[in-house]
Formats: structure tokens, sequence, C-alpha cells
């Protein structure tokens, strides 16, 4: 049977399987309640997939939990995956207490609420342009019953230039695409700012995310100080995060 990722209740197929075989999976593993495979890859303008479900029942909406933190989700109408759980608590244990903190991209809230949850904030900025994760970012910070996360809707090329407050660490945890957004949050950036960039690269291509914080940061000083693997996205491709410093 072919690998799929679990979010809740939820198994997701990344590859065709049979509904014999889905429902085979049902009647193994109890905490499975729906079977789900992805028709067609993440797209459109909020990168979300298309799934459809095969076996069990006939719903996408589950409940996941990870680090400390409940979250409701749509799986089909938001970006997620269950993959980063890891990446997400080494993100939260590097928080220092009293930090402010800018998640750019940060769906259904669940960069904000680990980092809420498993350190001591001042305030967590999410900022999301999906009106349906957007949604349940702010439900979720209810049910987790958290007070130091503000949650923004919209464009962040729009909300960034907009805030008054310059940030200790900023997150961009955007699946593609995410050195467009450098200079951006630069500018929300202020002296000693950890800024924690996010890439999807062949292994021997590591070398270009350094090269793309170094174009984006030009004569603003800076430090490379890490590069994490944070999981295989394909056959030598892997998500990477840079962590560097604006000094």
């Amino acid at each position: 049977m072919a690998s799929f990722d679990v979010v809740g209740d939820i198994a997701i197929f990344q590859q065709d399987v049979s509904k014999r075989d889905a429902e085979n999976l049902l009647k193994k593993l109890n905490n499975i309640k729906v079977v789900c495979k992805k028709i067609k890859k993440y797209s459109g303008k909020y990168r979300t997939p298309k799934l459809k479900v095969i076996a069990g029942e006939k719903r996408k909406e589950t409940e996941y939990k990870e680090n400390n933190v409940r979250l409701k989700l749509d799986v089909e109408k938001c970006y997620f995956s269950p993959r980063l759980a890891n990446e997400r608590l080494r993100i939260a244990k590097l928080v220092k207490g009293n930090e402010s903190v800018l998640v750019m991209f940060s769906g259904v809230g669940v960069y904000p609420l680990v980092i809420a949850k498993n350190s001591k904030p001042k305030i967590v900025y999410g900022i999301e342009i999906n009106p349906a994760a957007h949604k349940y970012a702010l439900e979720n910070v209810k049910l987790n019953k958290i007070e130091n996360v503000k949650l923004l809707k919209g464009d962040v090329r729009k909300i960034v230039p907009g805030l008054k407050e310059k940030f200790d660490r900023i997150l961009m945890p955007l699946p593609r695409g995410g050195e467009s957004f450098l200079k951006l949050a630069l500018k929300a950036a202020k002296k000693n700012t950890l800024v924690h960039f996010y890439d999807f690269l062949n292994e021997k291509e590591f070398n270009l995310a350094k090269e793309k914080i170094d174009t984006a940061c030009g004569k603003r000083k800076h430090k490379i100080l890490r590069l994490a693997r944070c999981g295989q996205f394909g056959p030598r491709i892997y998500r990477v995060c840079v962590d560097f410093k604006r000094i």
C-alpha cells in the first residue's frame, strides 16, 4: 500500500489507492475514520489540494493535535502539513521570553499556537490570506485559550508595511516562492531579528537558499546561522529552513 499522511482522523494518500485498500485501512486503524486521495496537487491562489473521499465518513474537516495544541481544519480548504510538527516545535523552543514574533502565511494558526503554547513570547502575529484558513485560525485560538496571538486576514504585501511593530523573530513558512517576500520581511525586522526562511531545494542546491537571502539583504548586514532539513518532499528534494540574523 502507498504511503499516506494522517491529519486528525483523516488519512490522505498522495497516490492512487483502491477502495478495497482504503476500506481495509479503516478496519485496521481504529483512529482513522476517513480515507482521501489527492486528485490534484497543491494549486491556486491558496496552494490547496483537491481531495476525494474514497472510504469512511463523507467529510474533510477534522481535529488534529500536536505539540500541546488542538487544531480544527478542513484538509481540502487549507494548506497544512503534519510532517512539519517537529520543525514547528524546533522553532518554538528557540523563542525566548518576551519576544515579539511575526508568522507570515500562518494558515490555520499552527505556528503561532505551537509557539504560544511551548514558549513565552510577548506576542505572536499571524497573517493569512486564505479566508477559510483564517476562520479556522480564529477558532483555534479560542479552542486553545490563547491570549497572546493576534491574527490578521489579508495579503502580507499590504499588511506588513502597515504594522507599527518591529519583530524579534519572523517566520516565512510559505510552500513555494518565499524569496519574493524576503525584502518585505526585512522591513519588519530590527537589529538582531532572527528570520526563518523556508524553501524547497534539491540536495545539491542548498546553497541557493543562502544566495536568495544574500540577494534580498543586499547591503544589510546579516549572518546565516543554520540550514535545517525539514523533511523530504520528493526524490532528492527537501524542504529546508535557513535561520539567519539581521545584524
